[in-house]
């Protein structure tokens, strides 16, 4: 009997130990717990870096203030007389039934919500309102695309925007763009942002900067020189992004003089402050190695004439005929 009260007790001795242990390994797991998920949530929920393409746009919500010719839809829940659709007026305003006028410009949908249910309250119309404002059309904070796109306009700035999505959207860069585009944002004219699409993904990734309600992207036109008269390819071609093209390298885009060209008497239409200027190219003994090639500079024609016409071809027809030419190249 005495075996088994020893027993008895050295069991419940190790049962006690054992859970002094299991308390003590218990209470370092939680000491140790609420740092191990504080750092797991850092690194779950850090936000990128600001500078980044991928930082959150913060202020786009902010900036989708409502503003007059904007179109809302008001619901108040439970009296569906005085819900409305309509559009806010130049002065700030909507018009609902039994409480007037209500000044929303200026706000975001949620404070107009509030604005509301103010003034539902404050003339004792609905004693709980519920009241939801959604902007169906932001007329006022609108993105405008202009120069040489596909289809300038005023393109809506519902929702996040970047600028290869309201590029697409008006019909992408046109023949004639440079690919230098300007963003003017709405309050900061006198700072615009210009930014280059190319065709290079890195630069095409840091050209793809995010758009607010209220900004302008202008698309650049190309610089572009003329060749007209007897060569191949006559017509406008767009200059390259440095701007370094010589004659040479002009006729030679525009496939070369042909048969009945009578090189020696190019000439070159330059327009200076003064007005158009005409000056003699050297063409033939250029194209025998002969003579340093000469640079032409944007809007510059040069004509190539022929050997059948004797008549002299003023500097402003060339002009005239230069600009209404339909044909678009690139150099190169």
């Amino acid at each position: 009997m005495q075996r088994i009260l020893n027993f008895l007790s050295h069991l419940f001795r190790l049962v006690v130990v054992l859970g002094i242990v299991g308390l003590l390994q218990v209470a370092r797991a939680q000491e140790s717990a609420p740092g191990q998920d504080a750092n797991h949530q850092r690194n779950e929920i850090a936000p990128p870096a600001a500078g980044s393409l991928d930082h959150p746009t913060a202020n786009f919500s902010a900036a989708l203030d409502i503003g007059p010719g904007d179109e809302v839809e008001i619901t108040v829940y439970g009296a569906p007389d005085l819900s409305v659709h309509t559009r806010v007026s130049s002065e700030g305003n909507i018009s609902m039934p039994l409480i007037d006028y209500v000044r929303i410009a200026g706000l975001s949908s949620s404070e107009a919500e509030a604005a509301i249910v103010a003034k539902l309250r404050q003339n004792n119309i609905v004693n709980d309102p519920q009241v939801a404002v959604y902007v169906k059309e932001y007329s006022s904070g609108g993105i405008s695309v202009a120069g040489e796109v596909g289809r300038p306009g005023v393109y809506s700035a519902q929702g996040p925007h970047r600028l290869f999505d309201i590029l697409q959207i008006a019909g992408g860069l046109s023949e004639r763009a440079s690919g230098l585009v300007t963003i003017s944002h709405r309050g900061e004219e006198q700072n615009p942002v210009t930014v280059e699409v190319s065709k290079d993904p890195a630069v095409m990734a840091r050209s793809n900067v995010a758009l607010y309600p209220g900004d302008t992207v202008f698309a650049a036109k190309a610089p572009m020189v003329y060749i007209l008269g007897e060569v191949n390819k006559p017509g406008a071609y767009i200059l390259n992004s440095t701007g370094a093209v010589t004659v040479l390298q002009l006729v030679a885009s525009a496939g070369g003089p042909t048969h009945a060209a009578a090189v020696s008497g190019t000439r070159m239409v330059r327009r200076t402050p003064s007005g158009l200027q005409e000056h003699a190219v050297p063409l033939k003994a250029l194209l025998r190695g002969k003579g340093t090639d000469i640079p032409v500079s944007p809007d510059d024609i040069l004509f190539v004439p022929s050997s059948r016409l004797k008549t002299f071809v003023a500097a402003s027809t060339l002009v005239a005929t230069s600009t209404a030419t339909a044909a678009v190249y690139r150099v190169f």
